[in-house]
Formats: structure tokens, sequence, C-alpha cells
């Protein structure tokens, strides 16, 4: 199956023996001592055996569980996210205008440079974007663009849209695909600046327990992680997702899904196809068997098709056929059907990439064998008022990760970012909690999952530490099962290995 774990390899870098003393195997288990050697856990005993080589490092009483990977980022438009004007508090398409105004009026960005905003959600709000309420850019020149939450829809001025070659769009929004090559397009930049901070935000994820990514970035992430392996050692595992433009190249080369890319290490490989059945629950344009509220006679009264289903099922039959799974996005519960189908069809295996809402009575479908469901319970946190609005009457099987569960889907948890943070925490605990950092009431606490589960769907699967095991490993301050539900999103981490080599050690940051 398509999963972040079955890459084979040693990480490179200092593999080094290493002994974790004093260490809690697990949530709620025992306390003992834990030898690495050759990037492996070669021992877990009650004593450090005599003559251990390496280096030994006491974890005071602390937890060690499986390094936790993140099972759909855009990594960088993340590592970019945090030179963008934030919009996530905007309540309206005006309000969102004058923060960018603020921003361009402060010199925020060099004028050759285009000012980009991240996170608004217009799916709440009271008026619509349009150009008037960017004219206030005409005079600078300056391509400002604003980019939602779940990047599916960018809001463009006129010099945006010049410097794109869409000179003379009517309303300067684009969705979808469109909107997914422009924010490509305007976050270009030297490479060895992108790779700067694509590196930086790796450190912070491993600062959070996160030993893998697997990578959806719109680009060719094949050659852009050979490029980031080949000038240090990654501090991360890496699965690149292919995109239908870098199908046949991938092909030629005689790659498969699970491959890993010379010259990296060992730390990266070829992730899955990347394919799209709809769009977004935001911009209502999420496949829905029944329609959104308040669009009578709208072309998208249901959500979009973005792919029709022969197409999608040849594409994913080709590449099935030189061994590449395939990575579905479907969002609504007529797309999942469409994906489901399309899976049958062609009997391959992959992923299904969010499954928000679903027919129940695919609910037996989703655990086909080699069936993967990424799923980001954060979004289920930060998404409610849209859900409850949008799909109204319909929430109760929305983000319905008991549901799958009990049905026995396999569920992979990363966090979408830059929709959401890039912190396995904020997804854990929103599965078990079905709430967020804001403390509001549970929402739908029925198609909550358990914390072991939560922890598994985390790791890419792993449930324990065993001996034997690749040494990716997160050692937690506290005990997971120990936290109110409004502190384990803030789990600190004492430190990561990977491979056995520390990528983060708290009592050694700077």
């Amino acid at each position: 199956m398509t999963s972040p774990q079955t890459a084979t390899g040693t990480a490179a870098g200092n593999t080094a023996a290493v002994v974790l003393r004093n260490v809690r195997i697990g949530s709620g288990g025992p306390l003992a001592h834990v030898v690495i050697d050759g990037g492996r856990i070669a021992a877990i005993t009650l004593e450090v055996p005599a003559g251990a080589a390496g280096e030994v490092v006491d974890a005071g009483g602390r937890t060690v569980l499986p390094g936790l990977w993140d099972a759909h980022v855009h990594m960088v438009q993340w590592a970019s996210a945090r030179r963008r004007v934030d919009l996530a508090q905007a309540p309206s398409a005006a309000a969102a205008a004058r923060t960018m105004e603020q921003a361009a009026r402060g010199g925020q960005r060099p004028r050759d440079e285009p000012l980009i905003g991240f996170g608004f959600r217009d799916g709440l709000w009271p008026d619509r974007p349009e150009p008037a309420l960017l004219a206030w850019s005409q005079a600078s020149g300056q391509a400002v663009a604003l980019v939602s939450n779940d990047l599916h829809t960018a809001w463009l001025n006129g010099a945006a849209l010049d410097r794109l070659g869409l000179s003379g769009h009517p309303s300067g929004v684009l969705r979808e695909a469109e909107c997914l090559d422009a924010v490509a397009r305007l976050s270009e930049a030297d490479p060895a600046v992108v790779d700067r901070r694509v590196a930086d935000a790796v450190r912070a994820a491993a600062a959070r327990g996160v030993v893998g990514l697997l990578d959806f970035e719109y680009a060719d992430n094949l050659a852009d992680w050979t490029r980031r392996a080949g000038q240090a050692p990654l501090d991360t595992r890496v699965a690149c997702a292919v995109y239908p433009a870098h199908l046949d190249e991938a092909i030629a080369q005689g790659l498969r899904t699970g491959d890993v890319l010379p010259g990296t290490g060992g730390l990266v490989r070829v992730g899955p196809l990347k394919l799209f059945v709809d769009g977004s629950l935001n911009t209502r344009t999420a496949l829905c068997n029944e329609p959104y509220p308040g669009m009578p006679g709208s072309d998208h009264e249901y959500g979009i098709l973005q792919t029709e289903p022969r197409e999608l099922e040849r594409l994913m039959a080709r590449a099935a056929a030189h061994g590449i799974h395939s990575a579905v996005h479907a969002i609504g519960d007529r797309a999942n059907t469409i994906a489901l189908d399309a899976f049958e069809k062609v009997g391959c295996p992959g992923r299904i990439e969010h499954a928000q809402l679903i027919d129940r009575a695919d609910l037996p479908r989703f655990a086909r064998p080699g069936l993967v469901l990424g799923v980001q319970p954060a979004h289920a946190t930060d998404d409610r008022d849209i859900a409850d609005r949008h799909w109204a009457g319909r929430t109760d099987r929305s983000f319905a990760y008991a549901e799958l569960s009990a049905a026995g889907a396999e569920l992979q948890i990363g966090s979408d970012a830059p929709v959401s943070p890039l912190d396995p925490w904020l997804g854990i605990a929103a599965a078990v909690h079905r709430s967020g950092a804001d403390r509001r009431p549970e929402w739908h606490p029925e198609q909550a999952i358990g914390l072991p589960g939560a922890l598994a769907a985390a790791a890419a699967g792993r449930r324990s530490v065993r001996v034997g095991d690749r040494a990716d490993l997160v050692v937690t301050e506290h005990d997971p099962a120990l936290l109110a539900p409004h502190e384990l999103p803030g789990m600190q981490v004492f430190c990561t290995l990977l491979a056995g080599r520390f990528t983060h050690r708290a009592d050694q940051a700077a």
C-alpha cells in the first residue's frame, strides 16, 4: 500500500550507537532502556548492557513513541507561509483587502516581489472578492495575491494577473487548478532561498517529533528533494508526490512508488500520483450528492468535478501499469464515491486524500485492502462553522473518523500545511477530542477515535516501539494519555531521532 513507512535504507548522516536510559516504552508502558545501533532498535532492556557503545541520554522517565509522519503537506507553501500576510481573521473581503493595503504601505515586501496574503475563509464572508476592493494597489504596480486557507482560491490584482499572462481576467478570482498554478508561480524564488526556507521548516517539524513527510507540493518534487538531499543530510524522510505533468518523465526513468531516489541517503522516495476529483468545502466546490444552500441555478450547485471518471481511471491505470500508486483528492460524498469506484475498476493500491464528507453506503468500501485514507483532523475543528453552514444536516457524517475506523479503513493523519500548521499534535488532539486549542465544545464527539489509534495514524501505522524497528523515534515530555484535552496540542518534545540520529534535542536547543 502507499504508506510513508515502506522505504528501506539507512538515513544519511551519523547513525552511531545511542542509549536512551530511563524511558517509558509507549504511552502507559514500563520504564526501560532503549539501545540503538546501526539506525535500528537493538535492544529494550531493564539494564544497560555492559560496555554499551555510543552516547547515553537519560530520558528521565519521559515517553518514547514511534516517530511521527505528516501524511499530507505542501512543503514550499508551508515554508513560505511565515513570509505572507496573515488573513486568517479577516471577516470579509473588504477587511482582507484592507489588511493587504496596510501591509503594502508598511513596506512588508519589495515592490518587485509579489505581496501574498494567506488564510482567508470566504465561505463565511458576507461579501465577495472583487477588483474594486484592490484598486489601492494600482498605483504601485506591485503584484498582490490573497490565497484562501485551503489553497483552492486566489484573488489577484491586475499586476499579479499581468505577471501570469492573465490580463483582463474579469474578477481576478482563480479557483482549483488555476489557483494552484498561480500560487506556485507567484511563489517562485531562487532555489537556494527556497531550500533554506524548507530546511528551516523541516527543523521546526523535527522539534514537533516529525520524522517523515508526504509532500504534495505543486512542483517537480522528485527533482527538488533530490537537490536538497544532495546539499546536506535531510532531517526527515520524504515521499514525493508526482503530478500528471511529470508522470511521463517518472515512467521513462522507471520510477515506482516506494523507490528510494539515488543520492538522497535513503531518505527520499517516490510517492503517489496526485489526482483531483473535486474542489473544497470553503469554496463550495467539493462535489456532493445534495446541493449547497443558497446556490439554486448555479453552475456548481453540487460542487465541481475536476476530473471525469473515465479520465481519472485512465490516469490511475497508466500509473499503476508502471508501479505508481495514486492519491486521489476527494472531499465531498459524491467525489468519494467516484474515487472508490475508480480504485475498484482499476484494481490498484493508493490513497484517498481528505474524505471529509462520506456516503454511509460507501463505508465498507473504504476498507479496501491497499487503500489508505489521508485525513486532516485539524480541519474538522478549523472548518466546523463552514461545515455547519454549507453541509447543514450532513455534518454527522463529515470527518467521520470513528465510523471509518470501525469499518476497517486505514487512516493516516496529515496537516495539509499550510492549511493547518505542520504539527501532528494538533491533528492527534482533534482526532481524539474533536476540539481545538480554542477550547470550544466538542464537535460531533461521536466521530472521535481513541488515542492509540490516533497516535498510530500519525505514525504511518506504527503502534509500538519494538526491537528491530527502525529508530525513527520521538521522546515526549509527558505521556500523551495523561494530558488534558487542551494540553495535548501543545505536547512538548524532548528529542526526535531519525534512524538513531538526533534531529532535535530540547536540552541542546539554541
